[in-house]
């Protein structure tokens, strides 16, 4: 299945037909050889841990509205990936982190979900909101909190924030670090 937003050539305005090119089975001008690429989506978010809590925002928009989810979001064009991070936690809950390290690469996946896309989990620290200032829900969070490892909410929206609480739970077993 190809994204139906090129249904004609942006370059001569010929009507794209589905042909084979590179493997696969795309949209294709057969007046001058454009081929359309569908390019992935790619989000960010962040694993952030004050206290030994970790920050989750319940979701206010689909997908998975009403679902407790690490903060994130889509990146822009344009944008690198540490950048999208501090602005999305920004916009979302009002906080300011340093990242540390890339922890994992997911794939979109779940109901409602666009799976043409990928998602960068990064580990960050906060830089403000140390004192125990309440977080501030904006943007597309309806509520945020921090949350030690026996009060995380059951109704989790992604696969990727369940493999990195499960991750998290595993190594505060083995190691007791946070």
């Amino acid at each position: 299945m190809y994204d139906q937003t090129y249904r004609y050539c942006p370059y001569c305005a010929t009507p794209l037909e589905r042909r084979e090119r590179f493997g696969q089975v795309r949209p294709v001008c057969p007046a001058c050889g454009f081929v359309y690429f569908q390019d992935p989506k790619v989000a960010v978010i962040g694993f952030v841990v004050r206290d030994e809590k970790l920050l989750l925002i319940r979701r206010a928009v689909d997908p998975a509205k009403g679902k407790w989810a690490l903060p994130g979001g889509y990146m822009d064009a344009g944008e690198m990936p540490d950048h999208a991070l501090k602005r999305e936690m920004r916009e979302e809950v009002g906080l300011d982190v340093a990242i540390e390290r890339l922890l994992e690469i997911y794939p979109m996946a779940g109901p409602g979900v666009d799976a043409r896309g990928i998602v960068l989990a990064y580990a960050a620290i906060p830089t403000n909101h140390v004192d125990g200032q309440s977080l501030e829900a904006h943007d597309d969070v309806s509520e945020a909190g921090w949350f030690a490892p026996g009060e995380i909410p059951d109704d989790l929206a992604f696969e990727s924030t369940r493999a990195l609480l499960a991750s998290w739970r595993r190594r505060r077993e083995n190691t007791g670090a946070a």
